[in-house]
């Protein structure tokens, strides 16, 4: 099975910008969901930004009109451009692929399909200092 090695994270001022990077090792992604989850200290996890095959785009309306999640054409590596970053987007931020079908709401719950556990990076931390 691949593996997903996410980098870019760091710490930030509020207002900065911050582009993550998760690049697939030993195989392509999948013509199924992908996309980018985080989680806070004593939080759930949660996603943030969803991609389909079919080019459908799914975003936590947090996130919404300042994160772009996006694809190179080899579908080996999936980015996040996170733009005016705010304190409350600090988080350990992952990259995952193989979820089969899914569904973001607005509040970050990600419905996708039961039984899949799909491939998931190691995380990268991102502190968004005011």
């Amino acid at each position: 099975q691949g593996q997903l090695v996410e980098s870019g994270g760091g710490s930030v001022q509020s207002g900065e910008s911050v582009r993550l990077s998760c690049a697939a090792s030993g195989y392509t992604f999948s013509k199924t969901c992908r996309g980018w989850f985080r989680q806070a200290p004593g939080e759930e996890r949660k996603g943030v930004a969803l991609l389909e095959n079919d080019g459908t785009v799914g975003y936590a309306d947090s996130v919404k009109d300042r994160f772009t999640i996006s694809e190179d054409k080899n579908k080996t590596t999936l980015y996040l451009q996170m733009n005016h970053l705010k304190p409350e987007d600090t988080a350990i931020y992952y990259c995952a692929a193989d979820l089969g079908s899914c569904l973001i709401k607005g509040d970050g719950t990600v419905y996708r399909s039961t039984g899949i556990r799909g491939t998931w990076g190691q995380g990268t931390q991102v502190t968004v200092d005011s």
